[in-house]
Protein backbone atom coordinates (compact mmCIF):
# COMPACT_ATOMS: atom_id res chain seq x y z
CA UNK A 1 0.00 0.00 0.00
CA UNK A 2 1.62 3.47 -0.59
CA UNK A 3 0.55 5.58 2.12
CA UNK A 4 0.65 9.78 2.04
CA UNK A 5 0.47 12.17 4.28
CA UNK A 6 -2.80 14.59 3.96
CA UNK A 7 -0.40 17.33 2.61
CA UNK A 8 0.89 15.18 0.09
CA UNK A 9 -2.71 13.76 -1.30
CA UNK A 10 -3.48 17.00 -1.62
CA UNK A 11 -0.39 17.90 -3.65
CA UNK A 12 -1.47 15.20 -6.64
CA UNK A 13 -5.10 14.38 -5.11
CA UNK A 14 -6.18 13.64 -8.70
CA UNK A 15 -3.55 11.30 -8.96
CA UNK A 16 -4.22 9.53 -6.20
CA UNK A 17 -7.85 9.12 -6.77
CA UNK A 18 -7.17 7.71 -10.26
CA UNK A 19 -4.64 5.49 -9.23
CA UNK A 20 -7.10 4.28 -6.51
CA UNK A 21 -10.23 3.95 -9.33
CA UNK A 22 -7.38 1.66 -11.51
CA UNK A 23 -7.26 -1.05 -8.06
CA UNK A 24 -3.91 0.67 -6.77
CA UNK A 25 -3.97 0.18 -2.38
CA UNK A 26 -3.81 4.12 -1.55
CA UNK A 27 -3.85 5.32 2.30
CA UNK A 28 -3.93 8.54 3.85
CA UNK A 29 -2.15 8.78 7.41
CA UNK A 30 -4.49 10.92 9.70
CA UNK A 31 -3.25 10.47 13.14
CA UNK A 32 -2.78 7.30 14.01
CA UNK A 33 -4.90 5.78 11.34
CA UNK A 34 -4.40 5.20 7.83
CA UNK A 35 -7.69 5.58 5.88
CA UNK A 36 -7.72 3.62 2.41
CA UNK A 37 -8.93 5.43 -0.92
CA UNK A 38 -11.00 2.63 -2.81
CA UNK A 39 -13.43 2.92 -5.91
CA UNK A 40 -16.84 1.90 -5.35
CA UNK A 41 -19.96 1.33 -7.11
CA UNK A 42 -23.09 3.39 -6.14
CA UNK A 43 -26.50 2.39 -7.29
CA UNK A 44 -29.20 4.80 -7.38
CA UNK A 45 -31.48 2.88 -5.10
CA UNK A 46 -28.51 2.91 -2.45
CA UNK A 47 -28.55 6.37 -2.66
CA UNK A 48 -32.43 6.88 -2.89
CA UNK A 49 -32.40 4.62 0.42
CA UNK A 50 -29.59 6.59 2.31
CA UNK A 51 -30.33 10.17 1.21
CA UNK A 52 -33.85 10.18 0.96
CA UNK A 53 -35.16 7.76 3.46
CA UNK A 54 -37.00 6.00 0.43
CA UNK A 55 -38.59 2.54 1.67
CA UNK A 56 -37.41 -0.59 -0.74
CA UNK A 57 -40.57 0.13 -2.51
CA UNK A 58 -41.19 3.48 -3.34
CA UNK A 59 -37.30 2.84 -4.76
CA UNK A 60 -39.05 -0.21 -6.98
CA UNK A 61 -42.27 1.78 -7.83
CA UNK A 62 -39.90 4.88 -9.14
CA UNK A 63 -38.09 2.44 -11.09
CA UNK A 64 -41.08 0.99 -12.38
CA UNK A 65 -42.53 4.16 -13.46
CA UNK A 66 -39.08 5.59 -14.94
CA UNK A 67 -38.92 2.43 -17.08
CA UNK A 68 -42.55 2.81 -18.25
CA UNK A 69 -41.92 6.50 -19.46
CA UNK A 70 -38.76 5.58 -21.33
CA UNK A 71 -40.63 2.85 -22.87
CA UNK A 72 -43.27 5.26 -24.09
CA UNK A 73 -41.22 8.23 -24.77
CA UNK A 74 -39.17 5.54 -26.96
CA UNK A 75 -42.23 4.62 -28.76
CA UNK A 76 -43.48 7.84 -29.56
CA UNK A 77 -40.06 8.74 -31.35
CA UNK A 78 -39.04 11.57 -28.89
CA UNK A 79 -35.44 10.22 -27.48
CA UNK A 80 -32.17 10.81 -29.07
CA UNK A 81 -28.91 10.38 -28.84
CA UNK A 82 -26.44 12.34 -28.69
CA UNK A 83 -22.16 12.51 -28.21
CA UNK A 84 -20.67 14.22 -25.54
CA UNK A 85 -19.28 16.61 -27.85
CA UNK A 86 -23.21 17.62 -29.18
CA UNK A 87 -24.26 17.85 -25.75
CA UNK A 88 -21.28 20.37 -24.62
CA UNK A 89 -22.80 22.36 -27.47
CA UNK A 90 -26.13 21.99 -26.46
CA UNK A 91 -25.68 22.88 -22.90
CA UNK A 92 -22.98 25.59 -23.99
Amino acid sequence: MKTLTITDAKKNLGRWLAAAARGEDIGIIAGADVIALRKVQVESTDYAQREYDAAPAQVSALDRATEARHRNLSRAGKLVTVTAAELRKLLA
